[in-house]
């Protein structure tokens, strides 16, 4: 009888043992307090990773066999998607090209593992970088494009395609497809609003997401009713919560005043009953707004704010800082009276963009980085949008969920990024502190993840000569 009874406890280990065969990961993150970037729920759990995916998540106490190719401890450390940069820009044209990919790294040193790219003139560039990084062959963030920008003749930027009538749309979203852009960008320098509508009618019924400023010739709600997926910057929210915006639309249309003329008239006739009426068709349509108050801070105040100490000044090569000089300049030739405009306008900003969030509009995080733009620098200038944003009173989880998780439901992307969950891809950041309870405990980095990839924001930096870009 013991013989038998030793027989099955042999056979019964033996069983056993394979049920527990060791299964082998690319990499697994330990005992990590994991943000529900939803609700804010923070639950410490292993983060198992194979072929840039959550395969597995366990919480603590499962102690089932593993092997990994890279163990990281996540013991006291607090794991959420990686940032995206909803609004950045790769531009300057041929002789930056080095200087656009060299923010690449910054952007991963920062923890933004994916950015959305807003229209320049390096194209062919950006598309080439884009499929090297998902090649693995070249550092850098996710990169979602909108290619060129659609404007009209004579455009303000540069390699922008041109609608100065209506068979031209179809042949500028033509060439969008054909190159295999993430999204639509549309930029109100010379585009007549009649066009502006029409080029957002024919993307949407191709399918195509949009986004864009939006010429003041056009009301908000026109906008919204032909489709616009985003609206780039606060100036044309603020134009559709004024009591006035029909005379407004109407006298810029007569060149009575232009853009810049009309805010202290937008500002005046604000209204809170028409704002929330805005806000309401706005969520109606499921349209986003991309706020940017962090360059609107820095411009603002040029006259006022010395940059030169700027750590990540020291960084630009001389070609980007050279573009920062047009906005430098036009600062200082303003009248004292301009400059407090735009101070009192960015100011106002402030507020309507606490009131937009308090509305449940979607907001997203997007810092308008790159060159031309001054001083707002590749990388960190998202951590300070981030930060803008918890200033104005917004809880510092839903300026979290104004990156990744916004991010990656405008651009319908939201069953591979956005949320830590099994499935998606494995594109986290590591923090040493709880952002929570002090958002600019998003630039505590401990190690940057993209797929399964791992990136110590530390070496990097001191890669290039730049311990404080850390800090």
């Amino acid at each position: 009888m013991k013989k038998l009874v030793g027989i099955l406890f042999v056979i019964t280990l033996f069983f056993s043992c394979k049920n527990e065969e060791t299964i082998t990961y690319d990499l697994v993150i330990e005992n990590g307090n994991v943000i529900d970037i939803v609700s804010g729920n923070i639950n410490k759990q292993t983060i198992f990773i194979t072929e840039g995916r959550i395969v597995k998540l366990s919480d603590e106490g499962d102690n089932k066999p593993f092997e990994s190719e890279i163990t990281l401890d996540g013991t006291d450390k607090y794991i959420l998607p990686g940032f995206w940069d909803n609004h950045v820009h790769f531009r300057g044209g041929d002789s930056l090209i080095q200087a656009n990919k060299d923010f690449l790294k910054l952007f991963i040193m920062n923890g933004i593992t994916t950015v959305r790219d807003a229209g320049g003139d390096l194209t062919s560039s950006v598309m080439d970088w884009k499929q090297q990084i998902d090649d693995k062959a070249l550092v850098g963030p996710t990169i979602f494009s909108s290619g060129p920008k659609i404007d009209g003749k004579n455009a303000t930027w540069a390699g922008s395609l041109v609608v100065e009538k209506e068979e031209d749309i179809a042949v500028a979203l033509d060439s969008l497809e054909a190159i295999n852009v993430d999204f639509v960008k549309l930029y109100d320098s010379r585009i007549s609003g009649e066009l502006y509508l029409k080029t957002i009618q024919e993307a949407t019924k191709r399918g195509m997401i949009t986004s864009g400023h939006m010429p003041f010739t056009v009301e908000l709600d026109e906008a919204l009713y032909a489709g616009i997926g985003a609206i780039e910057h606060l100036y044309y929210v603020l134009k559709g919560c004024s009591t006035e915006e029909k005379e407004i639309t109407e006298a810029i249309k007569n060149r009575e005043y232009g853009f810049w003329s009309s805010m202290e008239k937008l500002i005046a006739t604000y209204e809170d009953s028409t704002a929330q009426n805005t806000f309401s068709s706005l969520k109606e349509h499921n349209t986003y707004v991309v706020p940017t108050l962090h360059i609107g801070n820095v411009l603002s105040y040029l006259d006022e704010v010395n940059h030169e100490n700027d750590t990540y000044l020291k960084l630009m090569p001389s070609g980007i800082v050279k573009t920062y000089e047009g906005r430098i300049r036009s600062s200082y030739n303003s009248s004292e009276e301009a400059r407090q405009n735009r101070k009192e306008l960015n100011t106002f900003f402030k507020s309507l963009e606490k009131s937009l969030s308090d509305a449940e509009v979607k907001l997203l995080a997007g810092s308008d980085s790159g060159a031309f733009n001054s001083y707002t620098y590749p990388g960190i200038s998202l951590h300070k949008e981030l930060e803008v944003m918890a200033n104005t009173g917004i809880s510092n989880l839903k300026a979290l969920q104004n990156s990744a998780y916004n991010g990656a439901h405008f651009l319908k992307k939201e069953s591979d990024y956005g949320t830590v969950e099994v499935g998606k891809i494995s594109d986290l950041i590591i923090l040493n502190s709880n952002p929570l309870n002090n958002i600019k405990n998003t630039r505590d980095i401990n190690f940057v993840i993209k797929g399964n990839e791992v990136f110590n924001p530390e070496i990097m930096a001191m890669n290039i000569d730049c311990p404080d870009c850390i800090k």
